[in-house]
């Protein structure tokens, strides 16, 4: 196996790039703080050039490579971050560089990477097909293949992060990771292991991808499906993160579809800013399990902000959905004149704004007579949808609340 690296690797690999990547903001979030009860801190690796944390370990890798291996060309694997980080630094140091990437990879992830100069080749269904097709290339044209997370070089300079951490917070009692193939959570429990080793680690993976979590607690749970946070959704483990965090790391949760949603949403609302499902997994953990944290000072890190904008539209209004803000209520009448008149004046009485009306006269098990109408609005606050639908009760009216779950 590969010798993991030292603090004193993660050391030289921050000199190394100190210049060329962000040194990101480290800041208390107020609003955080008081709904989880606890001191909390974010790293806001979404404001790197590529948008994510990926930029130090690409980096610090391509730093290390020869002339020869210069000529070659580099050739990496990844769902966005590392390869929008590898193309953009393999441009700038005048590397030929080839990307492979899923192809349910996010059209605007897909787009940058090309931006930046690399050769884009999208292959499978996730991240791991993506991955034995770019292993593949690097055979047959002999480029040199550089590991999203399983590689010293790689992990040393995602601990440059960690460095910056406990130098502006370092005080902080639990840290807080996103886990995908889990070369961050090395990089970091390294330097803080070697810095102030009684601080608390904690990984996370999305409830779909539970890979790391198995591998080093030797569980199994169902792996696969359809996640937000696709960053991290790694069917295999690297073979060395996961000998460096079975040592290092206290505990590996899982977070549902429905936290990871909301925490992109709230970050959005709350820090005006734009994080993708896997940077926001350990927002994610923290509003899951309040009482764990409470009364801590804990951080994590925003380590990605490359989320689709369609994506996201509709995440932040499927979240005023289940606030109560928007709603979309099927309210069964008499189809004949004056039905739809007396509904939404009830909807202008309760001053709630109707955004769509839709009749269903065929597809509904009503007599022949009635109709379904269908009304999507939305209000101030979920008591005033509460209200209206009290009203269109008490008028008379059969109504129905669609619903997310």
């Amino acid at each position: 196996m590969m010798q993991a690296p030292t603090v004193d690797d993660i050391r030289a690999a921050a000199k190394r790039i100190d210049g060329a990547v962000v040194r990101t903001p480290m800041l208390v979030s107020h609003a955080l703080s008081k709904i989880i009860g606890a001191e909390v801190w974010l790293k806001f690796e979404n404001m790197q050039l590529t948008s994510a944390y990926k930029e130090r370990g690409a980096l610090n890798k391509l730093l290390q490579l020869n002339d020869e291996e210069r000529a070659r060309g580099v050739i990496a694997a990844s769902a966005g971050n590392h390869s929008q980080a590898v193309a953009y630094h393999a441009t700038r140091l005048g590397i030929p560089a080839t990307i492979v990437m899923p192809e349910s990879t996010p059209s605007m992830k897909v787009t940058k990477t090309k931006g930046y100069g690399a050769k884009v080749v999208l292959y499978g269904g996730v991240f791991d097909d993506a991955y034995a097709k770019a292993r593949e290339l690097a055979d047959a044209e002999g480029y040199v293949f550089v590991h999203p997370f399983d590689d010293p070089w790689i992990i040393a300079g995602a601990g440059t992060v960690a460095l910056e951490m406990l130098e502006d917070a370092p005080d902080l009692d639990t840290i807080v990771v996103p886990i995908g193939g889990g070369g961050l959570m090395s990089g970091v429990s390294i330097a803080t292991r070697a810095i102030k080793p009684d601080v608390e680690l904690i990984g996370v993976e999305a409830e779909l991808y539970p890979s790391m979590k198995c591998a080093i607690e030797g569980c199994d749970l169902p792996l696969g499906g359809d996640t937000l946070a696709e960053g991290i959704a790694v069917k295999q483990p690297g073979e060395l993160t996961s000998a460096i965090l079975k040592q290092n790391v206290d505990e590996v949760v899982l977070v549902s579809e429905v936290d990871i949603e909301r925490a992109v949403a709230m970050l959005v609302g709350i820090e005006k800013t734009v994080v993708e499902g896997a940077g926001a997994s350990g927002v994610a953990a923290m509003l899951s399990d309040r009482d764990r944290y409470k009364g801590k000072k804990v951080a994590t890190l925003l380590c990605g902000g490359n989320i689709d904008t369609h994506l996201l539209a509709n995440v932040l209004v499927r979240d005023l959905v289940r606030r109560g803000r928007i709603a979309r209520l099927r309210v069964a009448a008499q189809d004949q004149p004056g039905a739809l008149a007396k509904i939404t004046a009830q909807f202008q009485e309760a001053g709630v704004n109707i955004i769509e009306i839709r009749h269903s006269r065929i597809f509904t098990a009503l007599p022949a007579k009635d109709t379904v109408i269908e009304v999507e609005c939305e209000a101030r606050d979920a008591a005033a949808i509460d209200h209206v639908e009290s009203m269109l009760k008490s008028a008379g009216f059969s109504v129905e609340r669609a619903s997310l779950d």
